[in-house]
């Protein structure tokens, strides 16, 4: 069984509701939070997988096509491997708030399909995100949870950005392995 990490892309990869910018809907919006190129390569050494896992309702809610999203992601992903650092897939759910569907985070349906789909073992992952719904969705999924931000009680760690995550996660796999 193999090893990852899932990823909220914004707030976490990106910056949202910024001077700069309030959501992302296209490619010249977005971002990338300082640290994050480096943070990703650094998961890359100790995961076999690096994932985005994203609640994009703004699809549902008719601010941005499907098209416009795939162009922000392949934009995101092609910017990471231009700094030797990649993300495996990109997850999304483009249902409204409230639709009640299983893929919008809380719920963890796009986490459990990836690890199906590539056979990872989600006890020995980690789920990070900015959000109480980014924790619950990895808890839910049975990962472990890193909480961007400044405090979240649900979470197994809390730090005030990605570069501190992934130096809190490598720490813990060392002291974890069994």
């Amino acid at each position: 069984m193999k090893r990852a990490v899932f990823l909220d892309r914004d707030g976490v990869i990106n910056e949202v509701l910024t001077d700069r910018v309030k959501f992302v809907n296209e490619p010249n919006q977005f971002y990338f939070l300082p640290g994050v190129e480096e943070a990703i390569k650094s998961l890359n050494e100790y995961f076999d997988y690096v994932f985005v896992v994203t609640n994009q309702g703004g699809i549902g809610l008719g601010y941005m096509k499907e098209k416009q999203l795939h162009k922000i992601h392949d934009y995101m992903v092609a910017e990471l491997e231009k700094k030797g650092a990649t993300i495996h897939e990109v997850a999304y759910c483009p249902h409204k708030p409230k639709a009640g569907c299983e893929c919008r985070k809380p719920n963890s349906k796009m986490i459990l399909d990836l690890g199906e789909k590539h056979k990872i073992d989600l006890e020995k992952s980690y789920m990070v995100g900015d959000t109480d719904t980014d924790i619950q969705a990895g808890e839910k999924a049975g990962t472990r949870t890193v909480f961007i931000g400044e405090s979240d009680p649900l979470a197994n760690a809390v730090c005030p950005n990605l570069k501190e995550a992934v130096q809190w996660i490598i720490h813990d796999i060392k002291n974890h392995k069994k």
